[in-house]
């Protein structure tokens, strides 16, 4: 064989055949060691099969297939210490019933008194007819049986009562006469009560007219 074999791929032998080359030399190598691993790798898996079966004759291999493959089971937790008897907190007693209030009974409501003698008290309550004594309050200019009713059903019974009235009380009086506001300033009441409360008939057919 000469170096300038390998070199040109030409015969690794001198006056070989010509598949005889390097190339082809190694290929075979490569092939037949292939063929030793298999051959060694399939005498090696018949030889383990056959310890399986050997040791699952014997019942040994699923013994220890079943220690390899249990899992080891973790150590159980110690059990917490036992609790101390806790005082034992009674229920409170059930709130009793609040007891029912009493029925309302109908008591009579105290009807409003009325104006006392004084002006500047007023009543609210009506009597149904003039008070004994009432002065006739129709005898004003601009004042009918309605109005005196009114006037008397406030309280209001004397000409005195009327002429004594201050300002606040006129206007307190006023507001209490409904939809006849303002007939006591316009007709000038306390001025026509006072000539009346007084009798002076002549002085107060002199300003007001006759009677």
């Amino acid at each position: 064989m000469n170096d300038t074999a390998w070199q040109t791929g030409g015969p690794i032998i001198d006056g070989g055949p010509v598949w005889l080359t390097a190339s082809f030399v190694l290929i075979g190598l490569g092939v037949l060691f292939a063929l030793f691993i298999l051959a060694w790798g399939t005498r090696l898996a018949k030889r383990r099969q056959q310890a399986r079966e050997a040791l699952d004759a014997r019942g040994e291999l699923r013994e220890s297939e079943t220690s390899v493959r249990q899992p080891v089971a973790p150590p159980a937790a110690p059990a917490p210490p036992p609790i101390a008897d806790a005082p034992v907190i009674a229920a409170p007693p059930p709130a009793e019933p609040a007891p029912e209030p009493a029925p309302l009974v109908d008591e009579p409501i105290a009807a409003a008194a009325p104006l006392d003698a004084s002006p500047a008290s007023l009543a609210a309550s009506e009597p149904e007819s003039a008070p004994a004594g009432a002065d006739d309050f129709t005898r004003m200019k601009g004042v009918g049986p309605k109005l005196a009713e009114r006037l008397n059903a406030l309280g209001v019974t004397s000409f005195a009562q009327i002429a004594a009235l201050t300002p606040e009380q006129a206007a307190a009086l006023d507001a209490e006469l409904g939809t006849f506001q303002g007939r006591i300033h316009r007709d000038r009441w306390i001025e026509q009560a006072g000539f009346l409360a007084r009798g002076d008939t002549a002085g107060y057919e002199a300003v007001f007219g006759k009677l």
